[in-house]
């Protein structure tokens, strides 16, 4: 799934699966889909607590959600401030809320994340290993950044 393509809505995941089972003639053997999901490409987490768009889609299909870009080409821990980290979960660097935010949206299965060393690794592993956030914080969290 191209984030190109999620972004101008060209497609749904039925229409994905359908475009898979065409191309395989008949049965397809999709198992996975990657899409940019981050506080920057946050329409994702905006969407799936209230049951709409790609991530709770993909997972009804039986398929993993892997999101990609969770710190926007590592763009994102610089813009967000630690009173944001804060209101993730206290304690977090930013760059570690920005992937727990990620991590916790219902049907994300993966999180694909480039890390330029063992102590971003083990900063990211700390990140993922803190209990998800939920619904009702993921909300909070996209309010925040959608405010004028």
């Amino acid at each position: 799934m191209s984030s190109t393509g999620r972004q101008e809505e060209a497609f749904t995941v039925g229409e994905l699966l359908a475009l898979a089972a065409e191309a395989a003639g008949g049965r397809h053997h999709l198992v996975a889909v990657q899409l940019p999901v981050s506080l920057v490409m946050m329409a994702p987490i905006v969407q799936a607590p209230n049951g709409r768009g790609p991530l709770p889609a993909a997972a009804g299909a039986g398929l993993r959600v892997m999101a990609s870009a969770p710190l926007h080409g590592g763009e994102l821990p610089g813009m967000v401030d630690q009173d944001l980290a804060d209101l993730i979960r206290p304690g977090l660097t930013p760059a570690q809320a920005c992937v727990l935010a990620v991590a916790s949206c219902q049907g994300v299965t993966d999180v694909l994340l480039a890390a330029s060393g063992a102590p971003h690794w083990s900063q990211t592993a700390e990140a993922v290993a803190q209990p998800s956030l939920t619904a009702a914080k993921l909300r909070e969290i996209t309010g925040v950044l959608a405010a004028p």
